[in-house]
């Protein structure tokens, strides 16, 4: 996938979440171009062009990058985190928003009933509800 991302953000292994489109790219001729990513989703750039384009959001500029979906990190049920293991992901449910874990637990880039794959187990998770949880990397399939 190649996209057009901030000159100051384009570097090679940098992650971002693709948030959409502004009110100032829709008279921009490479519109289609820079929103070609599905929202929400996160990405990592695995390769970055020398050229820089105007851009009315980024103030230096633009540069061309080729993408890949991320992997990302979360924690699951110990009954899924197992590695080659693939199924449909539910984020764990957990009103404790001051956990150091919530964001794992609702990881940026995943949502309910996402295809996903365990990649690699991390470790186990101390979970402050008493659930039984492991830190995975997960990736999209």
């Amino acid at each position: 996938m190649i996209t057009l991302i901030g000159e100051k953000l384009a570097k090679v292994d940098e992650k971002f979440i693709y948030l959409g489109e502004l009110e100032e790219c829709k008279d921009c001729k490479f519109k289609k171009l820079c929103h070609s990513l599905e929202r929400g989703r996160v990405y990592k750039i695995k390769s970055v062009r020398s050229a820089v384009h105007d851009c009315k959001v980024h103030y230096n500029g633009v540069k061309l990058v080729e993408v890949e979906l991320s992997e990302i990190e979360a924690c699951v049920d110990s009954k899924k985190a197992l590695e080659g293991l693939s199924f449909s992901f539910s984020p764990i449910k957990c009103d404790k928003h001051e956990c150091k874990y919530y964001n794992l637990c609702n990881p940026p880039g995943l949502y309910e009933n996402d295809k996903v794959k365990v990649k690699k187990v991390v470790d186990k998770v101390e979970c402050s509800k008493g659930l039984s949880l492991r830190r995975v990397i997960l990736e999209l399939i």
